[in-house]
């Protein structure tokens, strides 16, 4: 029978669509992958891929066999976890974060370690819509991100919190309706290849301002230091514990009521019934409660 290693391999090919990425990822080299792919067809009887040059794109057979082999390789996995005692985590996980995420889920991680020794936790920051995909394919056991509108079956969404979506301006500006200061005043626009780009790309287009675009980037807190410095003003999400709303150098002006008070939410994602689930549980919790702290202090 085809060992755990040539799964994993499968899970990889049918993640990339590539003999060689799936390589780079499993670290073997492209012909190992493609004698192990070749192996498990033959050992099943039938063809998995449509080869086509480069790619290596799952058929219908390969797709119909995908979450079973998921579900081995879990099983698998699950038996390699230590046997904790009661109250105890150890093991290894693996969690993503969106930069705005990344301080709460490290102070927890820290704690965390402290508390059980025997706990292993790999921390990556990045795009919501590369950490869920890398979810997804098995290669983070959860990720706190922007909530997608796509849904996909294989995830479970576990909600934090939501932030308003506001617009931030040097405090030096006169207008006042949030029309005004968008089309009085260069603006500062958000990566549109980000989820909450696109979200604000829509807002955009919704209030129908001919806005002056000044310049594009993809880290919220460099648009804010650049309001401060009245390079221009910018439509956000205002931060979970940011103190935007106190600082003299910043107004933040509200959207109108026409477009329903809109927010992003943030959350967690991970896949259903993997098998470090109560780690994963352990730091949601703690995440929230901080998340929490820090809203209250905000609103107050």
């Amino acid at each position: 029978m085809s060992s755990i290693r040539f799964l994993r391999s499968f899970l990889a090919v049918a993640h990339h669509g590539s003999f060689s990425e799936a390589a780079e990822q499993v670290a073997l080299t492209q012909a190992a992958i493609s004698f192990q792919m070749r192996a498990i067809e033959a050992e099943l009887g039938r063809e998995l891929f449509d080869r086509t040059g480069r790619l290596a794109i799952l058929n219908a057979a390969g797709r119909e066999l995908l979450p079973d082999i998921k579900q081995l390789v879990d099983m698998y996995d699950r038996l390699k976890l230590p046997r904790s005692s009661p109250g105890k985590l150890a093991g290894a996980v693996s969690i993503g974060a969106i930069v705005s995420c990344m301080g709460t889920l490290s102070k927890v991680v820290s704690q965390l370690k402290r508390q059980h020794p025997a706990l292993d936790v790999r921390v990556l920051s990045g795009k919501a819509s590369e950490l869920a995909s890398k979810v997804e394919a098995g290669e983070l056991d959860a990720a706190f991100v922007v909530e997608s509108n796509r849904k996909v079956a294989s995830l479970h969404w576990t909600p934090l919190y939501e932030e308003p979506l506001v617009i931030v301006a040097p405090a030096s500006v006169q207008e006042q309706t949030a029309h005004a200061v968008l089309a009085a005043n260069p603006f500062l626009r958000f990566d549109r290849t980000q989820r909450t780009g696109r979200q604000i790309d829509r807002l955009l287009r919704r209030l129908g301002v001919a806005s002056d675009e000044f310049l594009e980037l993809n880290a919220i807190e460099t648009l804010v230091e650049l309001v401060r410095q009245e390079v221009g003003v910018t439509l956000l999400p205002l931060l979970n514990g940011s103190n935007w709303q106190n600082s003299p150098d910043l107004r933040i002006v509200p959207l109108p009521d026409e477009l329903g008070h809109p927010t992003r939410s943030i959350g967690m994602v991970e896949r259903r019934d993997h098998v470090r689930q109560h780690i994963t549980h352990e730091i949601c919790t703690q995440s929230l409660e901080i998340f929490q702290m820090k809203a209250h202090a905000q609103a107050g």
